[in-house]
């Protein structure tokens, strides 16, 4: 269920990726997928795609990657290495843009975010 309904306001699905992505944890990543699947709209990873490159600052869209671990929204940042630093920062290890131990690593919003 999204979040902006868990939480009871208004349903705006850029704000619902925003507020999935804040939670993922330093030196864990997901996908663009896993986050559309979480909330509810499994095809439209490319729409959370779309929210990240417009994400606005104090969002860690570093931690977003693609469905095989690749830093495929590295041209949204400043510098085409902006994102690899800030994941090594993090401890995520990084090689030619993909990361490595991706499924160790890798955080499902739908399982870590359960309703209890």
């Amino acid at each position: 269920m999204p979040l902006s309904k868990k939480k009871g306001a208004q349903n705006d699905f850029f704000g619902d990726v925003y507020d999935v992505v804040r939670l993922i944890p330093k030196g864990r990543v997901t996908s663009y997928g896993a986050i559309a699947h979480y909330l509810g709209l499994k095809s439209s990873a490319r729409m959370v795609g779309w929210a990240m490159h417009a994400c606005p600052k104090g969002v860690p869209a570093h931690r977003v990657v693609n469905s095989a671990g690749m830093l495929s929204g590295k041209h949204a940042f400043k510098t085409p290495t902006a994102m690899e630093l800030l994941l090594k920062k993090e401890g995520v290890e990084v090689k030619n843009d993909k990361i490595r131990r991706f499924k160790e690593i890798f955080w499902d919003p739908g399982k870590e975010l359960e309703l209890k």
